[in-house]
C-alpha cells in the first residue's frame, strides 16, 4: 500500500523529534560539568536506561495460518523481540547477573568474568549484557553447534571455546569446563577480577525469571483480550522456561495444560511419559551421549536438571517432534506468515497444532457421549461397542 501523507508526515515528524532530542542532549552534557548519573537520567519517563530495558513484555500474537487451520487460537510469545540477544535466554542472563551483583558476586568494571557453557543462545545474551554491565564474558560450548553462534560471541567481545562433545559425568564436558574455569579465575591472585559460573542449568535465577516474567505476562496479555489461555506448549533445554511458565500459569489457572515439545534423541519425552530419562537410542551400559541426536538446537536433554525439576510435575504431557516435522513447520511457518525462526521454535508450533487437534477430538468425544446417552438411554461407556 503506497504511503499516504499521513504516513510520511508520521516519519518526517518522528525523525526530526529523535534528532532533536539528541542535539540538546549532547549540547547539554557538553555545557555540564559532570556528567549526569545513569540513575538521574533513568528516573525520567520517557528514558529507558540500556539494553537491559528492552528485555520482557515482548508480544502476545496470533499465529494466523495455524489458527485457521486447527480452528483454535494459537498464540506465540515473540521472544526474538528481547533486545539483548533476542532470545528467551535474555530473561535468565539478566536475573542470573542481577543476583550475582545483589550478593556482592559480581563488581561492574573491576574485571570480573561470567564463565558458562551453553549451546549458544545463552552465551549470546550473557555476552551482549556483560558488555553492558562492565564485565567479560568466556562462553564454553559444544563444537558441533552451528559456527554462526561462535562468530556473532566471537563479534560481541566473548572469549569461546568450542570444545569436543563429552558426557556430563567427564570435566571436559562444556558446562564443568566453564565452572572449572570460574574458580580458577577466582582462585588466582595474579589474575585481575572474579570469575562467576552463571550456571544456567541449575540456578534457580533461571525458573525465577520466567515465573516472575514470562508466565506472569502471558496470563496478563490473555486475559487484557479477553480469553484464557487452555494450555502451553514449550520444549526444555535447561528446563527454566516449562518450570517457571507452568508454575505461574497453573497458580492462576488451575485447569490449564501444560505439554512438552521435545526433539528426537531427547530423553525428556520419557521422562514425563514413564519417569525415566531415557531415548530409543540408547541401551543399558552404553549411555555415555553428551548430546541429543537431531538438528535442533537449543532444546532436549538426555539428563534431569534442577530447573526442569522444579516444575516437572506440573507437565501434563509429552510429545516427540522429528528433524522432518520441525523443518517442515518451520518452512511453513515462513511461508504462510512471514515468521522466520528456528527448529526450537518449530518444534513448539507442531506440538502446538498437535495439541490443538487432540483437544478438538476430546470434545468430540465428549459430545459424542452425551448424543449417545440421550439418544439410547445408555451410559458414555458404551460408545463404541456394539447394541
Amino acid at each position: 500500500m503506497p504511503y499516504d501523507t499521513h504516513h510520511v508526515v508520521g516519519a518526517f515528524i518522528g525523525g526530526i523529534a529523535v534528532t532533536y532530542t539528541i542535539y540538546e542532549l549532547s549540547s547539554r552534557l557538553r555545557r555540564s560539568d559532570q556528567q549526569q548519573s545513569h540513575e538521574s537520567l533513568a528516573a525520567r519517563p520517557q528514558y529507558k536506561l540500556g539494553i537491559e530495558s528492552t528485555i520482557g513484555n515482548t508480544p502476545l500474537i496470533v499465529i494466523k495460518s495455524l489458527s485457521e487451520a486447527t480452528g483454535c487460537t494459537i498464540l506465540a510469545k515473540c521472544e526474538f523481540l528481547n533486545g539483548a540477544g533476542n532470545s528467551p535466554k535474555d530473561r535468565v542472563a539478566l536475573s542470573i547477573i542481577n543476583r550475582a551483583e545483589e550478593e556482592g558476586l559480581l563488581t561492574p568494571y573491576s574485571g570480573d568474568t561470567i564463565y558458562e557453557g551453553t549451546v549458544g543462545s545463552t552465551g549470546i545474551s550473557l555476552a551482549t549484557l556483560s558488555r553492558a554491565r562492565g564485565y567479560s564474558a568466556h562462553i564454553i560450548m559444544p563444537s558441533d553447534q552451528a559456527h554462526e553462534k561462535s562468530d556473532l560471541l566471537r563479534k560481541l567481545g566473548a572469549r569461546v571455546d568450542r570444545v569436543t562433545p563429552a558426557p556430563i559425568v567427564d570435566q571436559s564436558h562444556f558446562v564443568n569446563r566453564a565452572r572449572n574455569l570460574a574458580r580458577e579465575h577466582t582462585a588466582d591472585p595474579d589474575r585481575a577480577g572474579r570469575g562467576l559460573f552463571a550456571d544456567q542449568f541449575e540456578t534457580d535465577a533461571n525458573w525465577k525469571a520466567h515465573f516472575e516474567g514470562t508466565g506472569r505476562e502471558i496470563f496478563e496479555q490473555a486475559s487484557a483480550e479477553g480469553g484464557g489461555v487452555d494450555a502451553f506448549v514449550a520444549g526444555a533445554g535447561t528446563g527454566g522456561t516449562i518450570s517457571g511458565c507452568a508454575m505461574y500459569l497453573r497458580g492462576k489457572l488451575p485447569d490449564i495444560r501444560i505439554v512438552l515439545a521435545d526433539p528426537q534423541g531427547s530423553g525428556l519425552y520419557n521422562k514425563v511419559k514413564h519417569g525415566v530419562m531415557f531415548h530409543g537410542l540408547e541401551r543399558e551400559g552404553t549411555r555415555r551421549r553428551a548430546q541429543v541426536d537431531t538438528v535442533v538446537e537449543g532444546i532436549g536433554l538426555t539428563r534431569s536438571t534442577k530447573n526442569f525439576e522444579v516444575g516437572s510435575e506440573l507437565v501434563d504431557d509429552a510429545v516427540k517432534v522429528t528433524d522432518d516435522q520441525a523443518r517442515r513447520m518451520a518452512r511453513w511457518l515462513c511461508e504462510k506468515d512471514g515468521i522466520f525462526v528456528g527448529s526450537s521454535s518449530s518444534v513448539n508450533c507442531k506440538f502446538a497444532v498437535y495439541d490443538c487437534f487432540a483437544m478438538l477430538l476430546g470434545i468430540l468425544v465428549k459430545y459424542a457421549n452425551i448424543w449417545y446417552r440421550l439418544r439410547c438411554g445408555q451410559d458414555s461407556s458404551a460408545v463404541g461397542s456394539r447394541p
